[in-house]
């Protein structure tokens, strides 16, 4: 017959799947939309133990910083660098044949009109990039424009206008976490009056010479592709501490020291990098890493295409491994047993870990926290169900195998709780068996009536239970005021007779001392007790359904023979010569045998031997 599921049971691992499903659903969709929560704060902390983990990465020789450093400050004896001076560097940099110039600085003020038209002048010859900044409202800094996901702009602080005829315009605006850590890099911000490219996007596009193409998952630089995540971001891997970015000092650019060879066919960006003036951010390599830094990270990425891929398609694959870990981890916690699942559960979330580790490695962004965030709830809510479960089966089961002791002898009970297989096959073995009975019985339950003999016999099985079990016996069956006990049932063993023995020792001066003490038999009550020692043949007995723990054979059938021969006799107690051998010469001795003959058994040819103790006095049979 097939086992059927508790109620209980069936219900928790339904609320579990149903737990697994949506709450893996739920972060699946919020991952596969953007939508920032406390996940993402938690995966940017791990990424940078990926960083760490995996380590710094050369730079491409392609991408040059200029650097407006404390020796360029002390050299031009002023921050920001005199606009003559910086039309010097954009002068020198361009006869250096850089093949692309972008300058990471808001030019918004008018300074002197002769140094300001230098400038314009040298911008104009060099085709630079300049830098402008988005500002966002507070509370539209996630606004979606045209459903294509774009950051939107309040507005844009743009460079002076006579600094932007012949020059391109890029917004050097980065997104970072909670922290200041820049984790994306947006190649494309919405403004009231169209779209504008990123500082990097239009640096790297000047520097190709080709025009960036744009689809939903990709952008495209000549024969470069870049793969991008939601609104047109670019993921950012940095490569690693300050400088890791070939960088010069714009000092050593104004006086020629041998840096042509290293802004050839180059591209270059200028901006701030002294400590205390320039704008810096954290990142997993280096707490104050600046600004032109970062922009040009996003640079080197677009024209080297070593960026961090995180689109779409990898972000599906985040959402299925949520689902799928969440539902795997509800499917072992409603078949495997709690400990099996736990550990497969660990290596699963293990490989997951190890899977993101392997795929940074490659340059691909997965998420670490997503399928952990899935699962989290779904183990605990499994786990804590089936603890509870398990406790509230195991009381169940104490429960059912106590009142199931309680029919069975208490030796026997606990082998058969230990070995459920005990005994599938019938054995053949020694053992002794004790037969006993009460004589005087019957007109003592017919004077007492069916309650009053309840309680008479309940105290007799006691008393018997009692001492045979000290002796190491087994009470196979009570049989109204009879009982027949095994010594050898459970585990068999040398001294069986002899335990056999010291127990009938015991119970006919004890059953004595009950019988004259109820009252219930005027004295004229007494017991029978036959022991004998041979080979038996336990086994279960009984149907499939019902079965029951019994010794048979003739040796049984032998000792309740021995309780009509204590009758016959005039004895209490009765012993086979076969019990006395195996109990031993000084068990034998120690049992003060009153006498010793050889008697026919009913039913058996063969005449026994046999030893009797404590006369009997004449009483009614029952």
């Amino acid at each position: 017959m097939k086992a059927r599921w508790p109620i209980t049971r069936v219900v928790h691992a339904v609320l579990l799947l149903v737990l697994a499903t949506l709450w893996s659903g739920l972060l699946a969709a919020w991952h596969l939309e953007g939508r920032e929560t406390l996940l993402d704060r938690l995966e940017f902390q791990l990424l940078d133990l990926r960083h760490l983990a995996i380590g710094p990465r050369p730079a491409p020789d392609a991408v040059v910083i200029v650097a407006i450093d404390e020796a360029a400050i002390r050299e031009a004896g002023a921050y920001p660098l005199p606009r003559a001076a910086l039309a010097r560097l954009v002068h020198g940099i361009a006869d250096r044949q850089a093949r692309a110039i972008g300058l990471d600085m808001l030019l918004l003020d008018r300074t002197q009109e002769d140094a300001d038209a230098s400038l314009e002048a040298a911008l104009g010859r060099a085709r630079a990039v300049l830098a402008g900044a988005a500002v966002f409202a507070p509370s539209h800094g996630a606004q979606i424009h045209d459903g294509a996901g774009l950051p939107v702009a309040e507005h844009v602080l743009r460079p002076l206008q006579r600094f932007r005829a012949g020059t391109g315009l890029g917004l050097v605006n980065v997104s970072s976490d909670r922290n200041g850590t820049p984790r994306h890099l947006p190649l494309l911000i919405a403004e009231a009056s169209g779209v504008l490219p990123a500082f990097s996007l239009r640096v790297a596009a000047a520097a190709a010479a080709a025009d960036p193409v744009l689809d939903a998952d990709s952008l495209t630089l000549g024969p470069v592709s870049s793969r991008l995540d939601l609104g047109f971001s670019l993921p950012l891997r940095f490569y690693g501490p300050k400088g890791t970015v070939r960088t010069l000092s714009a000092a050593a650019v104004l006086r020629n020291e041998g840096v042509a060879a290293l802004l050839r066919d180059r591209i270059v960006l200028i901006g701030a990098a002294a400590l205390g003036i320039a704008d810096t951010f954290a990142t997993p390599y280096d707490p104050v890493l600046p600004g032109v830094e970062v922009l040009a990270t996003g640079v080197a990425h677009l024209v080297a295409g070593d960026a961090l891929v995180r689109d779409r398609t990898v972000r599906r694959l985040d959402a299925g491994a949520a689902v799928g870990l969440a539902v795997l981890a509800a499917g072992l916690l409603v078949v495997a047993p709690s400990g099996l699942a736990a550990g497969l559960i660990v290596l699963a979330v293990l490989g997951w870990l190890a899977a993101t580790t392997l795929g940074f490695a490659s340059q691909v962004w997965l998420n670490a926290v997503l399928p952990l965030a899935a699962l989290a709830p779904v183990v605990a809510f499994g786990l804590g169900g089936r603890l509870v479960l398990d406790r509230s089966d195991a009381r169940r089961v104490a429960a059912a195998e106590q009142a199931l002791r309680a029919f069975h002898p208490p030796r026997l009970a606990a082998r058969i709780a230990q070995d459920p297989g005990f005994l599938a096959e019938p054995s053949a073995q020694a053992a002794a068996i004790l037969f006993l009975d009460l004589s005087g019985f019957t007109g003592v339950s017919e004077r007492l009536g069916p309650q009053a003999t309840r309680g008479l016999l309940k105290g007799f099985h006691t008393l018997v239970e009692e001492h045979v079990s000290r002796h190491g016996g087994i009470v196979v069956s009570f049989m109204g005021d009879g009982a027949m006990c095994v010594f050898g049932l459970a585990e068999p063993d040398p001294g069986d007779a002899r335990r056999a023995l010291g127990a009938a020792l015991e119970l006919v001066p004890a059953i004595r001392a009950w019988l004259a003490g109820t009252g219930a038999f005027d004295g004229a009550g007494d017991v029978r007790i036959g022991i004998h020692h041979g080979e038996v043949v336990v086994s279960r007995l009984g149907s499939a359904e019902h079965q029951h723990i019994a010794a048979t054979g003739d040796s049984v059938n032998l000792t309740s023979r021995l309780m009509e021969v204590g009758k016959t006799l005039g004895f209490a107690l009765v012993a086979s010569e076969s019990l006395l051998t195996a109990a031993g010469e000084a068990a034998a001795a120690q049992a003060a045998f009153e006498g010793r003959c050889t008697v026919a058994i009913r039913g058996r040819a063969q005449p026994l031997a046999v030893a009797y103790r404590w006369a009997r006095e004449e009483v009614a049979d029952g």
